[in-house]
């Protein structure tokens, strides 16, 4: 495994970003509790959902992290999931009555950074893996 000390500005801005979807995904977690304490109806999927996305931030950085050290592996790695998610997400929540509008929106917005690491993980001179 080659590693670098010095990550690109590629890999420093998606570290920002992974850092950002954590910080989002958590605030989309504390809006659900806030939704629910409030007597607002909450189902079982908005729950899994909303505890899962700020859980999956923690190997998404490690990752990311790997990757801005030249790790071809966790460069692929990243490329891939930083696809599959928002795709996933995102495509999920417009099934018609699976979720609300606004809790679609919040998973959307969590999503945004996520799709920028994506492309920032495929530029030509990116993360050196």
């Amino acid at each position: 495994m080659e590693t670098t000390e010095h990550p690109t500005a590629a890999a420093r801005t998606a570290l920002i970003c992974v850092k950002l979807y954590a910080a989002l995904s958590t605030a989309a977690l504390l809006a659900i509790v806030a939704v629910a304490v409030t007597g607002h109806p909450v189902t079982t999927f908005m729950w899994v959902r909303a505890v899962l996305l700020p859980l999956v931030a923690v190997p998404v950085h490690r990752l990311t992290v790997a990757a801005s050290r030249g790790s071809r592996r966790a460069s692929d790695r990243l490329r891939t999931l930083t696809v599959i998610m928002p795709v996933a997400v995102i495509g999920v929540d417009l099934v018609p009555g699976v979720c609300p509008w606004w809790y679609a929106a919040t998973q959307t917005a969590c999503m945004l950074p996520v799709i920028r690491t994506a492309f920032l993980a495929r530029e030509k001179r990116g993360f050196g893996g």
